[in-house]
């Protein structure tokens, strides 16, 4: 699984003027609503709930916001660059401003934690991290990300 295989490039905000986390998930839940045909509340409801257990800012100004939900049948992403950081109850307690939404179908299970991981993994990469917050359009952004998430030559 690949990030491109994820990610469309509807979903790709690159200029996000979001002053809050819960403004950022609306964000996240509206593009995801537009492109993916899902409910934005329902979407947001989810993705709420689940910071409620804790954030999902993982460090380095990357929150990676995620829900299982009906109405999908496969994973999809929603990609944000906010313009300002904003406070997301990291684990390193800095403030974010790449988000990476994941959104799986209601019974996906270790396809779900699958693609958290290569998530992850690709936007740990602080060369990536610093490509991403210097584009300026949805397009560079998205090919930044479908690039890095292609395996390399053995």
């Amino acid at each position: 699984m690949y990030i491109g295989d994820l990610l469309d490039q509807g979903a790709v905000s690159a200029r996000v003027g979001a002053t809050s986390k819960r403004q950022v998930l609306s964000v996240v839940s509206e593009l995801a609503a537009r492109n993916f045909g899902v409910d934005a509340s329902d979407v947001l409801t989810k993705l709420l709930a689940r910071e409620q257990q804790g954030s999902t800012g993982v460090g380095y100004g990357v929150a990676l916001p995620h829900a299982r939900m009906r109405g999908l049948d496969r994973m999809r992403g929603v990609f944000l660059r906010l313009e300002t950081p904003v406070e997301f109850g990291a684990v390193d307690e800095q403030p974010v401003d790449l988000v990476f939404a994941l959104l799986a179908p209601s019974y996906a299970r270790s396809e779900h934690l699958r693609a958290l991981a290569q998530v992850s993994r690709i936007l740990r990469q602080a060369d990536l991290r610093e490509k991403l917050r210097q584009s300026r359009s949805p397009d560079a952004v998205y090919a930044l990300l479908a690039r890095d998430a292609q395996p390399s030559a053995a």
